[in-house]
């Protein structure tokens, strides 16, 4: 699969190059003699498929190919990718024509720092390619309409999310069963903690005043008590003070003491000043 278009022709390939130039001359030679080889001893040329890992962002079919094919023929060449997001996986399997090319690709690429990353690569046995490896690798490449991430990030209904919680917590309680049964002692809250628990009505409002058995909300009993309970949120808040009554003979003894202590008061100042 390419992600190039239909109408782009591909650029053709450079002259056989070793990856370090120092190294161009030792590599074209093994090269050459590898096809001799083939050639001289009368067989075809088996075709060798290199795997290629760890590789870095921003390269796709159009690249890998043009890189690989300084190296030699390249028939074939898939990068995996999501079946989601259609994003690149990081590896991918480049064929060549000749196995004995594949050989040292795989020998000089292997542990190659590209992009700030060290490229793993290895030659996969003819026996463990499977023939459907590349099936498709010819087509073009689409991006798929509807991928994972658009489909995870749109809105759900309540049913759909009451499942989606469902299936979470059925899977955190399958973990903690089999923690339990290799014997491993962890505790973690995972997804019950972020559940809102339903709240539990307090059983006293339920309670009969004369037995600790629980009643019916119907009773005049529990009625009574929420009567007495409720509370008038429109009454003032103003606190009123109410004082006692005070009958006219307390007035009028308060008044004739006042008169009393007024007198003694000026007969205390007279002797006061006579005695000046």
């Amino acid at each position: 699969m390419t992600e190039s278009k239909a109408g782009t022709a591909p650029k053709p390939a450079k002259e056989l190059l070793a990856l370090n130039p120092k190294q161009e001359s030792e590599f074209k030679k093994k090269v050459q003699e590898a096809k001799k080889n083939k050639s001289s001893k009368g067989g075809h040329l088996a075709p060798g498929v290199v795997y290629v890992g760890h590789l870095p962002h921003g390269l796709f079919e159009p690249q890998l190919k043009s890189y690989f094919e300084q190296f030699g023929k390249v028939l074939r060449l898939r990068l995996s990718r999501s079946k989601k997001t259609g994003g690149s996986k990081g590896y991918a399997f480049v064929e060549f024509d000749c196995d004995e090319v594949a050989k040292i690709v795989a020998e000089t690429m292997n542990n190659y720092l590209m992009g700030e990353r060290l490229i793993k690569c290895h030659m996969v046995a003819p026996e463990k390619v499977h023939e459907k490896l590349f099936v498709g690798s010819q087509k073009e490449f689409k991006k798929p309409s509807f991928p994972a991430v658009v489909r995870y990030n749109k809105t759900h209904t309540e049913e759909q999310v009451t499942k989606m919680k469902g299936k979470l917590l059925r899977k955190e309680a399958k973990l903690r069963k089999r923690l339990a049964a290799h014997g491993i002692d962890y505790d973690f809250p995972g997804f019950a903690t972020q559940v809102p628990q339903k709240k539990k009505s307090s059983d006293s409002m339920d309670a009969s005043t004369c037995s600790e058995d629980a009643t019916p909300v119907c009773t005049p009993s529990v009625l009574e008590r929420r009567k007495s309970t409720v509370i008038d949120d429109d009454a003032d808040d103003e606190i009123i003070l109410k004082m006692p009554p005070v009958d006219k003979d307390d007035e009028r003894s308060s008044e004739e003491e006042e008169e009393d202590e007024d007198d003694d008061s000026e007969g205390e100042e007279a002797a006061a000043v006579d005695a000046e």
